[in-house]
């Protein structure tokens, strides 16, 4: 099949992460990337050899050599320049977060037609680790699923010389905090390697903003989230847990766990080397034994490259990509959930987010 041209707005860290990926790729010819920055859309395109320049996303949207675009931009810029995309009639791929609220969520699916759009919060289903305990679930050996759950605890380190950028602790800019940056990805993994199965029903969440010990860690008017918890009930039964915290006083923990009435899982979402998914499960003489499911070594540069070229591959088969913009909006429903119980100090009927 001839390649998607595709041409990338925002050319900060993860732009330049997808121009790399995009050219590496037989699937696709980066055409075109533009940022508001010019000087650094053209540092990245003389690096990679991409042949247009813009300044800004509007005339790269109206370029008829694009057919798609990627835009890695903040959150709380991306959806009025997918809407604009989606009316110029071109494909969009979106980081992660997908958007700011559900609401921005449904006018992108209101708008896209038959266009392909996706979302980069499926980074971590595209190992080999994911689809081995995604068709392990699948499988029914664990039967029914009764708590799948999430604790993601980074502790605080030493004061950073330079605080992380504005965006990363916005409500306006990001859609909120560890929840928004870290959680997307927790909740796809999960909602994915169960087959999007779950049908929550009730939230129910807790939140607090960085501790004042640590005001001069983050950048100025920081206003959301650094801790978050939250317990979703789900239909038949099954209870969804979501922890995530940083600079935090407290160990580190990055844990995803499956559980069900015969078996559970203990899973390793992110990259490693030597990682490992392990197994548990029920023998009537001797109890509970471990196994390993899956053992190996995957990488982040694999995480980071897969997105853009599923999203191309989608556009030229006519594919579902890992997360379309309808399974995108899931993960922003719940988030927004989680939000919304947090602040109202009670419990979310997911039906009315």
């Amino acid at each position: 099949m001839k390649p998607v041209r595709l041409g990338v707005i925002g050319c900060g860290v993860m732009g330049a992460r997808h121009v790399q990926a995009g050219c590496a790729s037989d699937a696709i010819e980066v055409v075109a990337v533009a940022d508001v920055r010019v000087e650094a859309a053209r540092q990245l395109a003389e690096k990679f050899g991409v042949p247009q320049v813009f300044e800004g996303a509007e005339r790269l949207i109206r370029e008829r050599s694009v057919d798609g675009v990627v835009l890695a931009l903040p959150a709380g810029l991306r959806t009025p320049i997918a809407l604009e995309a989606f009316a110029a009639g071109k494909h969009v791929l979106l980081e992660k977060p997908v958007a700011r609220s559900a609401k921005e969520v449904r006018s992108m699916i209101a708008a896209k037609g038959s266009l392909v759009s996706a979302c980069c919060s499926s980074r971590f289903r595209f190992f080999e680790s994911s689809r081995v305990a995604e068709a392990f679930i699948c499988s029914g050996e664990l039967g029914a699923l009764r708590v799948i759950r999430c604790r993601g605890i980074v502790p605080a380190g030493a004061r950073p010389k330079t605080p992380p950028p504005a965006w990363r602790l916005s409500r306006s800019l990001n859609g909120g905090g560890i929840l928004s940056n870290w959680g997307c990805y927790d909740l796809d993994y999960l909602l994915g390697i169960t087959g999007w199965s779950l049908r929550p029903r009730e939230v129910f969440a807790s939140m607090w903003g960085v501790a004042p010990a640590f005001a001069q860690f983050v950048a100025e008017g920081s206003d959301a989230e650094t801790h978050v918890t939250a317990l979703v009930q789900c239909e038949g039964g099954t209870a969804l847990q979501i922890e995530r915290a940083e600079y935090a006083v407290a160990d580190s923990r990055l844990e995803w766990e499956i559980v069900g009435e015969h078996g559970s899982l203990q899973l390793a979402m992110t990259p490693g080397v030597g990682k490992e998914h392990r197994r548990y499960s029920l023998n009537v003489h001797t109890g509970v034994a471990s196994s390993v499911l899956w053992r190996g070594d995957e990488h982040w540069d694999f995480a980071h490259a897969q997105p853009i070229d599923d999203f191309a591959r989608a556009i030229q088969s006519g594919a579902e990509p890992k997360t379309s913009l309808e399974r995108a909006l899931l993960v922003q429903r719940l988030t927004d959930a989680i939000y919304r119980s947090a602040a109202e100090g009670g419990s979310v009927n997911f039906e009315s987010v």
